[in-house]
C-alpha cells in the first residue's frame, strides 16, 4: 500500500508529523492509499483512536482525503499550492489570455493619489494605538454600503474610528480567509459557486474546509443547487454578486429575491458576499444579505468589495461590512496578526476611489465582452459573460482546446483552473483586447472547435 515507506509515531501530532513530511519530501506520492485505522494501529502498537486522531489532523490540514469505505488517499494537489502556481507556459509572441488582469490603459495614474496620501501621512503619521481604518476610506466605504443598503451595525467608539460595522483587509481573499478563521472550524462544509474562483477553492482544503460546489447560470446561484447544500448542513455560503469569476455572472432580482428566501430558512449559516467588481460593471447590484425592509437574511454575514480589479492588483485593499460579531472577531484576530492595512495604502486607494469613472471602464469592459460573444455567436460557438473580465466557453476536451489555440496564437485558461463538478469550459479575458482583435480570435476559436461536416462544439 504504502511502498518500503513505513509509517512512523507514538502520539496523533508525531504520526501526523511523519506522514505531512514524507508527502512533503515525495515518499509518499499524490494518490497513495494510507492503511486502515486498525490495521496501521496493529503496526504502531497504538490505540485506534490515536491513528484516528492523526487522520484528522491531515484532513485537517489538506494534507490527505478521505472517500468512505475507499478509505484515506493523499490528495492529488497539496493544499497548499494555488492553481495559479501550475502556469500555462505561454511561448513569445502568443497574445495572454488566461490571467484574469485588467486592462493597464484604464488603471489610474497612481502618482497624484500617492502623493496626497503622504502629505496626509506627513501631517498626522499612524503609530501603534491608532485606528485600523482610514477615516477618508471609512466615509466612502459607508456611503457606498449605505446607498446598496447594507445594514452597517454601530459598533461603539469614536466618530471616524470605524465606528459602522466596516473593517478593511489586504484584498479579498485576505477578507474572506479572515472571516472563516473567524466563525469556522476545520470540517465544516462551505457551498461556493461551481465553476468558481479557484483561489478560493484553494484555501478552503488549506484551512480545512470542505467545498460543497453549487452550479451557476448567468444570474448566479441555482435555487435548486443551493437548498441541496444548505439541506447537507452546510457552515457557509460564498456568492459573488457581479463579475463572478470564470463565468461573468452577475445576480438579477429574481434570483437574488429566491436565494434570501433560501437563506432565511438556514440563519445559522454564514453568508458572504464578495462584490469585487463593484467598480467595473453596470449591473444593478443586489443584495443578499439584507432584503428590502432592510432586515439581515443571516445571523452572521460579510459583504466586501476591493480595488484590485479597477484600480490595480497590487493595491491589496478590501473593505468589508459585516455583522457586529463578525467584524469584532475580525478585527480581533487582525490585531494579533498583521494589527492593520497600511494607511498609505487606504488613503491612496480613498483617492483614487472617490475620483474614478466607474461607468467608463465599465462600459469599456462590456463591449469587448458582448462583442466578443457575439462574433463567437455567429459561428455557431456559444459562450457566456455577463459581467467583469471573462468569458466562458464551454467545451468537451479543455487540454485540446487550450493546446489548439496556442497554436493559433492565443493563451487562454483551462476550466480546470475553476471546477469541481462543473462541466469542462476555458475561460478567455477580454480585458487586453482591441476591437479589431475580436472576429480573428473568435475565428480561431470555432476553428479549435470545428469537426468534421461544418459543425462546431467543443472539442
Amino acid at each position: 500500500m504504502l511502498g518500503d515507506y513505513r509509517i512512523h509515531g507514538r502520539r496523533a501530532t508525531e504520526i501526523a508529523a511523519d506522514v505531512e513530511r514524507a508527502v512533503g519530501e515525495g515518499e509518499l506520492p499524490p494518490g497513495a492509499a494510507l492503511p486502515p485505522l486498525r490495521e496501521l494501529a496493529g503496526e504502531l502498537g497504538v490505540n485506534p483512536n490515536t491513528v484516528a486522531a492523526a487522520y484528522r489532523l491531515l484532513r485537517d490540514r489538506g494534507v490527505i482525503e478521505t472517500a468512505g469505505r475507499r478509505g484515506s488517499r493523499v490528495r492529488a494537489r497539496p493544499a497548499h499550492t494555488s492553481r495559479d502556481a501550475v502556469r500555462l507556459d505561454v511561448p513569445e509572441g502568443v497574445r495572454d489570455l488566461s490571467q484574469g488582469n485588467p486592462d493597464l490603459a484604464l488603471l489610474p495614474d497612481l502618482e497624484q493619489a500617492t502623493r496626497q496620501a503622504a502629505r496626509a501621512h506627513a501631517t498626522g503619521q499612524v503609530l501603534y494605538g491608532g485606528p485600523a481604518l482610514d477615516p477618508g476610506l471609512r466615509a466612502l466605504a459607508a456611503a457606498a454600503f449605505a446607498a446598496d443598503g447594507v445594514p452597517l451595525p454601530r459598533l461603539g467608539g469614536a466618530p471616524g474610528a470605524g465606528a459602522e460595522g466596516i473593517a478593511v483587509a489586504s484584498g479579498s481573499l485576505d477578507a474572506i480567509e479572515r472571516i472563516f478563521l473567524a466563525r469556522l472550524r476545520p470540517g465544516d462544509g462551505v457551498a461556493v459557486e461551481d465553476p468558481g474562483w479557484g483561489s478560493l477553492l484553494d484555501l478552503l482544503p488549506a484551512l480545512g474546509l470542505k467545498a460543497v460546489p453549487v452550479a451557476v447560470d448567468d444570474d448566479g446561484p441555482l435555487p435548486g443547487e443551493l437548498a441541496r447544500a444548505l439541506d447537507q448542513g452546510v457552515r457557509a455560503v460564498v456568492v459573488t454578486n457581479r463579475a463572478q469569476n470564470p463565468t461573468g455572472a452577475a445576480l438579477g432580482a429574481e434570483r437574488a429575491s429566491e436565494l434570501r428566501a433560501l437563506l432565511s430558512l438556514h440563519p445559522d449559516v454564514l453568508l458572504i458576499e464578495d462584490d469585487h467588481g463593484h467598480a467595473i460593471v453596470d449591473q444593478h447590484f443586489q443584495l443578499l444579505g439584507a432584503g428590502p425592509d432592510g432586515r439581515a437574511t443571516t445571523t452572521h454575514w460579510a459583504l466586501l468589495r476591493s480595488a484590485a480589479k479597477s484600480l490595480g492588483p497590487d493595491l491589496r485593499v478590501a473593505v468589508l461590512a459585516a455583522d457586529g460579531d463578525t467584524l469584532d472577531r475580525v478585527r480581533g484576530r487582525q490585531r494579533l496578526g498583521a494589527g492593520w492595512v497600511s494607511h498609505l495604502l487606504q488613503r491612496t486607494v480613498a483617492a483614487l476611489w472617490s475620483a474614478e469613472d466607474t461607468a467608463v471602464i465599465a462600459a469599456s469592459y462590456r463591449s469587448r465582452r458582448d462583442g466578443l460573444i457575439a462574433e463567437l455567436a455567429a459561428r455557431g460557438v456559444a459562450a457566456r459573460g455577463r459581467s467583469g473580465l471573462n468569458i466562458w466557453v464551454p467545451v468537451t476536451d479543455e487540454t485540446a482546446t487550450v493546446a489548439g489555440l496556442l497554436q493559433r496564437g492565443w493563451a487562454v485558461a483551462p476550466g480546470s483552473r475553476f471546477r469541481l463538478d462543473s462541466p469542462p469550459g476555458v475561460r478567455v479575458t477580454v480585458s487586453s483586447l482591441a476591437p479589431a482583435e475580436l472576429p480573428g480570435l473568435a475565428e480561431d476559436i470555432a476553428s479549435t472547435l470545428r469537426v468534421r461536416g461544418g459543425d462546431v462544439r467543443g472539442v
